[in-house]
């Protein structure tokens, strides 16, 4: 008989809802699995109903959300087994400051949970501290969807940054120092896959609105994919989604030196890693210089990318289901 997984999520359309549960399906059904996915949100008949769904669930995957105290209590009685899945430091604010009524709630639902999905090591350091069994399950991306090929444009040099509204302040605190670089490098040009606009950026700005289907040609079409930050322990609880993208598109990278990011950079062979407004500068008139390095660190950077591709880290997920 097949394995009833429920997943249980604020948004369908969420990302973390399509990177932790959405892609697998595939996989899991083809291992016997009949994965199903809820929306909580929605007031009080969305929490009965997610109530009832779980209950005729054999797993329960939780993908980042906390709830009241009693909702969690209620959750956990009729789940059969229980697992908390998370990507970010949701146990704190986004600008990374201590938040009681956040921490509460994460430290209830993990506490009851029967195992713990944890992104990166500092989100499993986090939750290791209320439940011993936690697996550690990086963000991934099917790299095979980015194996297009595509001409890059031989008039500009892109730099390319993917986000939304909701990660643009680390993107905004970048445009003055690209607006500086723009002036010494007329090709150079700022694509944002988002759904924003930058009107008080000087360098040449290319706005395209995210789509499944286009993601992949916006990425690989460009020549250098930025991931800039700042640290704290939101930023520490991220899991380098962006940076992988890149990756998979074939881009050497430019990012901060934070958190998950400095595990998947190695600089100077596919990417740079970076620290001060000069590093900024440095890193990026380097490869706007010199095409071969950007192709030679963005070969590199597919090639290291395998080791997040969506068929290895099932198989993690798939040893944690069949414990």
């Amino acid at each position: 008989m097949a394995t009833n997984i429920l997943f249980i999520s604020k948004s369908y359309n969420s990302s973390s809802t399509h990177y932790r549960a959405l892609q697998f399906f595939p996989y899991l059904k083809s291992h016997g699995f009949k994965p199903k996915h809820v929306s909580s949100s929605g007031g009080l008949f969305a929490i009965l109903k997610t109530l009832w769904l779980a209950n005729q669930a054999d797993v329960v995957i939780v993908l980042r959300k906390t709830f009241p105290l009693m909702i969690t209590w209620l959750l956990r009685l009729v789940s059969k087994k229980l697992i908390f899945d998370f990507d970010d430091a949701i146990f704190c604010r986004s600008n990374g400051s201590i938040s009681k009524t956040r921490m509460k709630r994460f430290k209830n639902i993990v506490s009851k949970s029967d195992h713990i999905f944890a992104g990166n090591q500092f989100l499993a350091h986090n939750s290791s501290k209320l439940n011993k069994s936690v697996s550690l399950i990086p963000t991934c991306l099917d790299v095979e969807k980015y194996n297009v090929k595509i001409s890059k444009p031989t008039d500009s040099i892109d730099l390319v940054w993917i986000g939304s509204r909701s990660t643009s302040k680390y993107l905004l605190n970048l445009i003055p120092i690209l607006d500086n670089i723009a002036a010494t490098h007329p090709s150079l040009r700022l694509k944002v896959i988002a759904d924003f606009d930058i009107p008080e950026a000087k360098i040449p700005t290319l706005i395209t609105p995210w789509t499944e289907s286009g993601e992949a040609y916006e990425l690989v079409s460009s020549h250098i994919g930025i991931a800039p930050m700042i640290e704290n322990d939101w930023t520490k609880g991220k899991c380098a989604l962006k940076v992988l993208q890149y990756m998979a598109a074939g881009l050497p990278v430019i990012s901060s030196d934070v958190g998950v990011n400095s595990e998947v950079i190695t600089s100077n062979k596919n990417g740079f890693l970076v620290t001060t407004s000069n590093d900024w500068k440095e890193a990026i008139d380097t490869l706007v210089k010199d095409s071969k390095l950007r192709q030679s660190m963005g070969t590199t950077a597919h090639q290291d990318v395998i080791n997040y591709d969506i068929k290895k880290v099932f198989n993690l997920i798939l040893k944690s289901l069949n414990s």
